[in-house]
């Protein structure tokens, strides 16, 4: 029988059948997808076959997935989730602050594997003046890359309300790091989800897990994915060549260059570099696409925070 699996706890995925059932299944040892090294070679959002036994047997082809380096095991992988059509990413400029190294790492990836991002600044409630205007002018730099932006409060509920049609009749994807309130976001979406949320860690300023598997929660019309929060984004199976294109801006700018194969570090001619000095490209973008190169080079997994 055929199915969509609607969560993963890591050892079970919970399956939901065409005909309306929900199964536990699990996957057999030696289930890999081929051309892919992944620590979940199941994952949210799949379309899969399950046979009698409660073993799913094969997974339909993913129309997209969101995929990030494996932390602790670097030659592998971790998908998100599948088969989406958008996601958004919860950032907090403050309590904890969401670095822009993160979110254009997750940027590129989701560039790479063509699913649409809202940038939704959460926490606005708790944001000072000189904190209201660096959120205001983080906003503007992605807005003018061509990335929408909402900011909101999902403590308070101010801007939730707009984010429903947002919603509507799509599987969207919820992201971000620990802390920056994907719980109390989704309490406000969803009335009786009733999600764990957890107090900021006052030593680090950093988030507390609150979600420790991934989920997919039914909406009206849609579904969200919920899906714990991450420390850093090491971005996967991305060659040098490929990265400048999944950035927009810089993307934009290289084109220009004097060479085809230029790698936007030091060639004379370079239209990019000449961008960033002239403060068409801003310096965090270009910072954070030499960090993804540089992770190609080491060959190693930077945490983003």
């Amino acid at each position: 029988m055929k199915g969509l699996v609607v969560k993963n706890t890591g050892s079970w995925y919970t399956v939901r059948t065409d005909d309306g059932q929900l199964l536990d299944c699990k996957v057999k040892g030696n289930f890999r997808l081929k051309g892919i090294r992944t620590t979940n070679p199941v994952a949210v959002g799949d379309r899969v076959e399950v046979n009698e036994e409660g073993w799913i047997v094969n997974i339909e082809d993913r129309r997209n997935y969101i995929i990030r380096k494996s932390i602790n095991l670097s030659k592998q992988s971790h998908i998100i989730a599948a088969n989406v059509d958008q996601a958004f990413l919860i950032v907090t400029v403050a309590n904890p602050q969401t670095s822009t190294t993160f979110i254009d790492r997750f940027l590129a990836s989701a560039e790479a594997y063509r699913v649409p991002v809202v940038l939704i600044f959460n926490k606005t409630d708790l944001l000072d003046e000189d904190t209201l205007r660096y959120q205001q002018a983080v906003v503007n730099l992605y807005e003018t890359i061509g990335y929408e932006c909402r900011q909101i409060s999902a403590e308070t509920g101010e801007g939730v309300e707009e984010l429903h049609a947002m919603l509507d009749g799509k599987i969207t994807l919820l992201s971000g790091n620990s802390g920056v309130g994907k719980s109390t976001l989704i309490n406000r979406l969803v009335p009786g989800a009733n999600l764990r949320t957890a107090e900021i860690s006052d030593a680090h300023n950093t988030g507390m897990h609150t979600t420790t598997f991934s989920e997919m929660i039914s909406l009206d019309s849609g579904y969200l994915i919920d899906t714990p929060g991450i420390k850093g984004f090491g971005t996967f199976d991305m060659e040098p060549e490929e990265i400048t294109s999944y950035f927009k801006d810089i993307f934009h700018f290289s084109k220009d260059c004097r060479f085809s194969n230029c790698t936007h570090t030091h060639e004379p001619g370079c239209a990019v570099l000449k961008a960033v000095e002239e403060h068409y490209i801003a310096e965090s973008r270009y910072q954070s696409y030499l960090s993804m190169l540089d992770d190609k080079e080491e060959g190693k997994y930077r945490e983003s925070q």
